[in-house]
């Protein structure tokens, strides 16, 4: 059994972090969570703490990553069983071969700390920076799922400041960092505790924190006195009647009256959620005509989420859009797609094995890259439709010529699971990391506006049917990390990565000596 608990001790490692995110906040589980993980991983002064092999971090990291995702992302199985019209046993089989593919591209980078983790120093380093390489991995491969990365837990702490110049990125390293020197402490991995080695490495941990406080001080971004006033829709539309004939008369009777009452309140534009109307764009001519007709006479833009059918290379394509209506008529299309929700990746082979790879949106083409802000409400916005707002380096590439940030989705397909919530606390990140105003229009939740310091100025209740108004500035410059983007950190990880390999040397007979002497003084 005892050779077992390291093991155990990851998976509950991993679970831990999860309460770090929303709903539940306890932003000081992260620094438990990895503290755990890094006291697993981290050489100690005896021989026997100080010979993991790479294939021993695997495993560890394997297990952590298990608990991670088994517990962060469980909101999985309520949209494979629920909305996908899978039984609980093949539930469970999706999920945990979801949860499994996720913990192995985690568990990967750490395989190479058994070689770098010959000093204190070079432990450190390298455990950030793998940090780093591991959540940077999941943004990109297999298409992407960056969800649960650690900095989110730190929107509302003085790691907070950080974001703009690092992301959640940078703030995922420096925990890890901070981790990785209170397991080498905890381990009693240095000659003495008071050698410059020990304290220039307590000290930058320290530091880290009031370092972010003070960053928060900086505007980074100013708003150029275009104030304007919004109105979103939330119609609480069931995600088992969206999509039924029967139902879609309901379905603008709800968004139409609710933008009526708007409408009477003066707002300068009216924004529903994605997908909002259940059909498609040009099999709709005359209800296009009639939002067109209605924006421009009550002087009101209206954003709406719809599919866009279209002809490219002689065949039918749909895309997942925004397209606006009023003063000029735009289109957005959706460019990171959801797979399976929005396509099916091999679809040749899978489609039509299972009802979950039918779902009633998995036909939908990405769009083109370079797509200019969107015009509407005197101010200019940068659409991001759903599952895009999760991917730091599209929102910072995307925001740069808008002067606010749109997210439009449909969270019902998560339930009543943690899923919305932390999807909501991901769109909070971006306007912290671009230091803009975020709209965030929804079916059922989370709608609401967000202040470029990350907190949520207004919000409608889930699950209920309402509108909100308020009022959003628009924002100029960029901050740091909109300048730099993700390659950035890769080019630092990599610096930390090789400063580690460069010091893979154990302390010699000499060094014993001057680490005596500091001690004595």
């Amino acid at each position: 059994m005892r050779k077992f608990l390291p093991s155990l001790a990851a998976l509950f490692a991993g679970g831990l972090l999860t309460l770090s995110f929303a709903p539940y906040n306890l932003w000081w589980c992260s620094l438990l969570s990895l503290g755990l993980f890094a006291w697993l991983l981290a050489p100690g002064r005896d021989t026997a703490t100080n010979t993991l092999s790479g294939k021993a971090n695997f495993w560890l990291a394997l297990w952590f990553g298990a608990g991670l995702f088994a517990t962060g992302g469980s909101w999985v199985y309520v949209s494979i069983t629920d909305f996908g019209n899978s039984s609980p046993v093949l539930g469970v089989i999706l999920t945990g071969a979801f949860v499994g593919i996720l913990a192995l591209v985690f568990a990967l980078p750490f395989t190479l700390l058994a070689r770098l983790r010959a000093t204190p120093l070079s432990f450190a380093l390298s455990f950030a920076a793998l940090w780093f390489v591991s959540e940077w991995l999941r943004t990109w491969m297999f298409t992407g799922f960056p969800w649960l990365f650690a900095g989110y837990g730190h929107i509302h702490t003085w790691l907070a400041g950080w974001a703009p110049v690092l992301s959640v990125y940078g703030i995922g390293m420096l925990l890890a960092f901070c981790a990785a020197v209170a397991a080498l402490f905890a381990r009693r991995a240095f000659t003495s505790w008071k050698s410059v080695s020990a304290l220039s490495m307590l000290a930058v941990a320290l530091l880290v924190w009031p370092a972010g406080l003070l960053l928060s001080q900086l505007e980074w971004t100013h708003g150029d006195g275009s104030v304007k006033t919004v109105g979103l829709v939330q119609a609480n539309i069931p995600q088992d009647k969206k999509w039924l004939p029967e139902f879609r008369g309901e379905t603008i009777r709800r968004y139409q009256t609710a933008t009526e009452a708007l409408q009477r309140e003066n707002v300068d534009l009216v924004i529903w959620p994605e997908a909002a109307l259940p059909l498609l764009y040009h099999h709709a001519p005359n209800l296009m005509e009639a939002l067109q007709n209605n924006a421009q006479e009550s002087e009101t833009d209206l954003i709406t989420g719809i599919l866009y059918d279209t002809e490219q290379d002689l065949r039918r394509v749909v895309h997942n859009s925004a397209a606006v209506f009023g003063h000029q008529q735009q289109l957005y299309h959706k460019r990171h797609l959801v797979p399976f929700g929005e396509y099916v990746p091999l679809e040749d082979w899978i489609r039509g094995t299972i009802e979950f790879f039918n779902l009633p949106t998995s036909f939908i083409r990405p769009g083109p890259e370079g797509q200019q802000p969107l015009q509407a409400g005197g101010l200019s916005w940068a659409p991001l439709i759903c599952y895009e707002i999760v991917y730091p380096q599209l929102v910072a590439k995307s925001s740069g010529d808008a002067g606010v940030l749109l997210t439009l989705s449909n969270d019902a397909w998560f339930g009543r699971s943690i899923g919305p919530l932390q999807h909501m606390q991901m769109a909070q990140m971006r306007a912290l990391e671009t230091r803009r105003y975020l709209v965030r229009g929804t079916n059922t939740g989370v709608t609401a506006i967000v202040a470029p310091d990350g907190t949520i100025t207004k919000q409608l209740p889930q699950f209920e049917q309402a509108t909100l108004i308020g009022e959003v500035e628009s924002r100029r410059g960029h901050t740091p990390f909109m300048l730099m983007g993700v390659w950035g950190l890769v080019v630092l990880a990599a610096l930390m990565l090789l400063f580690a390999v460069l010091l893979q040397r154990r302390p010699t007979a000499e060094d014993e000596a001057v680490f005596a002497r500091e001690a004595t003084d």
